[in-house]
């Protein structure tokens, strides 16, 4: 299972009902995961839903208010190839009534897992997800009488892959924890109003509920936040951090600040990069809604070619506001919800700028057909060519479905995978970012970055996961 997700957890010192701020909460981090939410707070079964927080019945928002509790934790869930079903949702619950519930943002390797846990005397399903194996690691330890810090340091050594997790214990504690290399976000923020700590993926939640962002969880780094405050450990180091890119250049809300980066600026700045690299003629620079239009900005201003919104999304419609990379199955419908604006296209030199082609499905689409009106389009990405599958919770885990692969098998310069991904594309000029320039724009070094999808380097891993096809994975 594959898994790019939203976490939050919120603890109020002065015992405020916490559940309307992480439904709140929930709605700010959709962007992160849109087939399944849940929350938990102690005494309850965790509450799961399928779909979107907004889809909520009058009935079920009800008996969300009766939730009352001055702690909980909730989760937005994507997965990319386990099914949408209550099971896979979290938050989840391990160990029974002394257990505690776990909500997670990431990817594990789960054999990794699962072979060591078999080796330590343990016998667990062979269906269990990642996520869970992490939990019964950490609950067998902690039956073994380690704390939660140690707890995590001893079963770390086995955690190859990336996680943010908040945790609800059954003494109604919240333990946040973030993986070494720092490999999806997490931050931690303060409500004046409930005196409430909270812990959440990105920095738009605290937006959301009037709080103010105190600073990242750092990697390696675990709080528990009790009626007593936050407790800082450390239950791991790492020589390097492995932020990844994608959450600055499509994932994260641009409102964030991740690593002290505004979203929104980081990705204007690649904007102008891209204009430097790629100084084209053109008569309109138009982005791909929405994660590219800062992008397209920047570009305008550095280029001084004008700007237009010449692709909207229908936000009428219930798949409006959806996605197109990260709902897998229905990719195309998307697409084609989108709908050009004719008259700023019609006969006009196209500069389209967009964050990344992974599969190409909608480039093509939005190319051929959303743009047919155009004289001419060039086609700018603000990510490098991805070539090599991602092992830390992004959607591109076989490398036979990456179009910058299937053209090149890797063995191509930044120029040639340019022109040979532009033909298959069908625009005049393409121009893929490269790593020095996406560094320059987010403002982290390169050395602090995971760039294994674009050169294939794995070494921010604790191994080198094994290459599977989607169907290995779903068997």
């Amino acid at each position: 299972m594959r898994e790019h997700c939203g976490v939050i957890g919120v603890f109020s010192l002065e015992g405020c009902n916490v559940v309307p701020m992480i439904i709140s909460g929930l709605e700010a981090l959709q962007h992160r995961g849109q087939e399944s939410w849940g929350i938990a707070v102690p005494n309850r079964k965790p509450l799961k839903r399928l779909g979107i927080v907004s889809q909520v019945t009058e009935g079920e928002y009800k008996a969300l208010l009766k939730m009352n509790a001055n702690v909980g934790i909730g989760h937005v869930r994507y997965s990319t190839t386990a099914k949408s079903t209550l099971r896979n949702a979290h938050p989840l619950k391990i160990g029974g009534s002394e257990g505690f519930c776990i909500a997670h943002n990431g990817t594990l390797d789960r054999e990794y897992l699962l072979r060591n846990l078999t080796e330590s005397g343990l016998s667990p399903p062979p269906n269990m997800t990642d996520t869970e194996l992490m939990g019964l690691g950490l609950h067998q330890n902690l039956k073994a009488g380690l704390g939660w810090a140690e707890g995590l340091r001893a079963l770390n050594p086995h955690l190859n892959g990336s996680f943010s997790i908040v945790i609800l214990t059954s003494k109604g504690e919240l333990i946040a924890a973030r993986d070494e290399k720092g490999f999806r976000p997490l931050c931690l923020g303060w409500q004046e109003e409930t005196s409430s700590y909270i812990v959440a993926s990105e920095s738009c939640a605290l937006d959301r509920l009037g709080a103010e962002l105190i600073r990242d969880v750092q990697p390696g780094e675990l709080l528990k936040i009790s009626k007593d405050g936050v407790e800082e450990y450390r239950f791991a180091e790492a020589e390097r951090h492995a932020h990844c890119p994608f959450e600055f250049t499509y994932f994260a809300h641009p409102s964030s600040y991740i690593e002290g980066v505004n979203v929104y600026y980081a990705r204007k700045r690649m904007g102008h990069i891209l204009a430097e690299k790629y100084p084209i003629d053109g008569d309109v620079v138009i982005p791909v809604p929405d994660s590219a239009r800062p992008a397209a900005l920047g570009y305008s201003e550095h280029s001084g070619i004008p700007f237009e919104e010449g692709l909207m999304k229908d936000r009428y419609r219930r798949k409006g506001s959806w996605r197109s990379f990260i709902e897998p199955e229905k990719r195309e419908e998307v697409v084609l919800n989108i709908t050009p604006i004719k008259k700023a296209i019609e006969g006009k030199r196209v500069i389209l700028i967009d964050d990344s082609i992974v599969r190409g499905t909608s480039s093509k689409i939005i190319v051929k057909s959303k743009l047919k009106a155009a004289k001419e389009v060039s086609l700018l990405l603000t990510f490098p060519p991805i070539i090599y599958p991602c092992y830390a919770g992004i959607d591109f885990p076989t490398q036979e479905e990456l179009l910058a692969y299937k053209v090149c098998k890797g063995k191509c310069s930044l120029k040639e995978i340019n022109e040979l991904v532009g033909k298959e594309v069908g625009v005049k000029t393409l121009g893929y970012n490269d790593v020095e320039g996406l560094s320059e724009g987010i403002g982290i070094p390169v050395d602090e970055l995971c760039l294994s999808c674009t050169t294939g380097d794995y070494g921010c891993f604790k191994y080198k996961p094994k290459f599977r096809t989607r169907e290995e994975m779903k068997g």
